[in-house]
């Protein structure tokens, strides 16, 4: 049950940025894969969709694997939390926030 709902998890958010327009992609480091990169023109952000960050071992995976990557264009990370996670400069958005934002 938990890894389908992972899945539909990471499906809305791809959706998401599909429907805005955005070209998606998957990234890879050597700190582990990048769930989506998507530009649009010149824009490019990177989004990691993270169900529940639940404990400090998920934290640091989503957030960390955005450290190999030394670009500034905007990194997140969208999860159903919706107390505040970001750090160092990774913004952490609400998936509801992130779904009414354009």
């Amino acid at each position: 049950m938990i890894k389908k709902s992972i899945r539909a998890y990471n499906t809305i958010c791809y959706n998401e940025l599909i429907t805005r327009g955005y070209k998606v992609y998957v990234g890879k480091t050597y700190r582990g894969e990048v769930d989506f990169i998507a530009q649009r023109g010149q824009e490019k952000i990177y989004v990691q969709a993270a169900y529940y960050p639940a404990d400090e071992a998920v934290v640091e995976r989503e957030f960390g694997v955005y450290r190999a990557i030394e670009d500034n264009y905007p990194k997140y990370v969208v999860s159903m939390d919706k107390v505040t996670l970001g750090r160092d400069g990774i913004i952490h958005k609400y998936l509801i926030d992130f779904l009414l934002e354009r």
